[in-house]
């Protein structure tokens, strides 16, 4: 039901934005990539707990570089038509891949202490 409600709001908010498709879109594909890499380079796992700390600083760095990277090539490319449906965009999604990545790595975790106690 929660993914259905995401695909849905996701929709109406591309459709509402229809004008300013490139923004929106901009908006998707950075915040997705910014959140992939902080969850790949924050959740990875190491020998060592005392690097949990360096690991989760390394993931925002990384997604902050990404973001700006992305808005500052995304400005000159002349790709953002509206910022705040950029930004609004880039907030949504976000929190959306956000939320997806951690209810796969919930799953991923519940398979594998399935697989252990079994």
């Amino acid at each position: 039901m929660k993914l259905v409600l995401i695909l849905m709001a996701s929709l109406s908010a591309g459709v509402a934005s229809a004008d300013h498709f490139h923004s929106f879109m901009l908006g998707l594909s950075i915040a997705a990539l910014a959140v992939g890499s902080c969850y790949w380079l924050a959740f990875r796992s190491t020998r060592f707990p005392q690097l949990g700390l360096f690991l989760l600083m390394c993931g925002m760095l990384a997604k902050l570089t990404v973001t700006v990277v992305g808005v500052s090539l995304g400005m000159s490319a002349e790709l953002i038509t509206s910022p705040l449906i950029f930004a609004l965009s880039y907030l949504f999604f976000s929190i959306v891949v956000t939320y997806l990545w951690f209810s796969y790595r919930d799953a991923r975790l519940v398979k594998q202490a399935a697989l252990q106690t079994a």
